[in-house]
């Protein structure tokens, strides 16, 4: 009798997307984060509530949300800051990292990505395109003009990493002059950090912004609460546009995605 082995297929998964300041949907935004950042990469988020990650910015922010239509759950976050909410709730989160005037200076309007995160289960090409997807047709509805953004990089080895992976990105990757922004804590200087770039692992986060057609800043940003180095990243929106726009405006991102 010849055995026969069953096939079982996994159901698909059914992505949406939403745009909230609903207080329900931010702190389960926030709880994902604390999961993410606080349990799985050890950052010192000083959190007040146990298992949440909140901050004053939280509330003057508009959070772009992925969540599984079948189970409900959230599997993706991200927030963005508008120049007009920053001037009001006194800044952009980065400018505790980094001297931003140049970027103020800018003609146009500028709005900052952060606290980006995907939950482990769902860290594939589908989620991602789909929280991009929201984020690209909430910037041209808004009329951003730049958006910012921290990209952090890991400190586990003390930051021979983290120096390559600047230096690599900065080489293949720095804005002009009129993008450039100065640290506030400068990330302490490794002699023996290495050029060798074969074992180097850009972070994936950073790839999909580099990708979309961002640029790096300048130095990097020592980040004690993070426990990593931030740089900073800046992304002409009217270029994503034109390199993406028709991929990302091909479905409403409100619409179920399968994977």
């Amino acid at each position: 009798m010849t055995a026969q082995t069953a096939r079982v297929s996994r159901p698909a998964r059914r992505l949406t997307t939403a745009i909230t300041r609903d207080r329900e949907m931010v702190q389960a935004a926030q709880r994902l984060r604390y999961r993410v950042f606080s349990e799985e990469y050890g950052s010192d988020l000083g959190a007040t509530t146990p298992g949440i990650d909140a901050d004053q910015f939280d509330p003057i922010c508009d959070h772009l949300m992925v969540t599984d239509a079948g189970s409900g759950e959230l599997v993706a976050t991200t927030r963005v800051l508008r120049d007009d909410a920053a001037r009001q709730g006194g800044g952009f989160y980065s400018e505790g990292e980094f001297d931003l005037s140049r970027i103020h200076s800018l003609p146009g309007t500028v709005a900052e990505l952060g606290r980006t995160c995907v939950h482990p289960d769902y860290r594939n090409g589908a989620t991602i395109s789909l929280l991009w997807a929201a984020l690209a047709e909430y910037l041209v509805l808004h009329r951003v003009d730049y958006l910012i953004g921290c990209a952090s990089i890991g400190m586990a080895d003390g930051g021979h990493k983290a120096w390559k992976i600047a230096r690599f990105l900065q080489r293949e990757y720095l804005a002009a002059d009129a993008f450039r922004v100065i640290p506030k804590r400068e990330l302490p200087h490794l002699t023996d950090a290495g050029s060798d770039e074969r074992a180097m692992e850009v972070p994936a986060l950073i790839k999909a912004y580099m990708r979309l057609g961002a640029r790096v800043c300048g130095e990097p940003c020592w980040d004690p609460e993070f426990r990593c180095a931030d740089l900073l990243v800046l992304l002409e929106v009217n270029k994503l546009a034109a390199r993406y726009s028709r991929h990302f405006m091909r479905q409403d991102p409100g619409a179920p995605a399968q994977i």
